[in-house]
């Protein structure tokens, strides 16, 4: 796995990636189509591409002159480094600082905090 507390992505480069941790291995050409609308040129992808290729997030199997991309790191690794990197930088690495403020920002209901604590106790305890 690339090492991911250095390393971010731009809203764009994200949006390149979200496309292809749910579509798999893609050419260019292919990620231009499942981009939202207004699609960007394929050049533009291209250099995003690359760019995520030379970060370490993407990684490709050659195809004649052509390229298919694919995912170098998991989503999953990458949302655990940014949720690692939020705590930190804004909460003090407090999840119950993060919980406290989505709370105040009414973007968790007292469903949702009822949901996660169901989630928490139905967990096994880990040893």
């Amino acid at each position: 796995m690339a090492r991911l507390k250095s390393k971010s992505l731009t809203e764009k480069e994200e949006e390149i990636m979200k496309v292809i941790w749910e579509r798999g291995p893609l050419f260019v050409r292919e990620i231009v189509d499942l981009l939202p609308d207004p699609k960007p040129h394929q050049n533009t992808v291209s250099t995003f591409v690359r760019g995520l290729e030379q970060k370490g997030f993407l990684d490709h199997e050659a195809f004649g002159g052509a390229h298919r991309y694919f995912a170098a790191v998991k989503k999953s690794d990458y949302r655990g480094s940014k949720i690692g990197s939020l705590l930190r930088n804004y909460f003090d690495n407090s999840s119950r600082s993060l919980v406290s403020a989505l709370i105040s920002e009414e973007k968790l209901s007292a469903d949702d905090l009822r949901e996660l604590l169901d989630l928490i106790e139905s967990e096994p305890e880990k040893q």
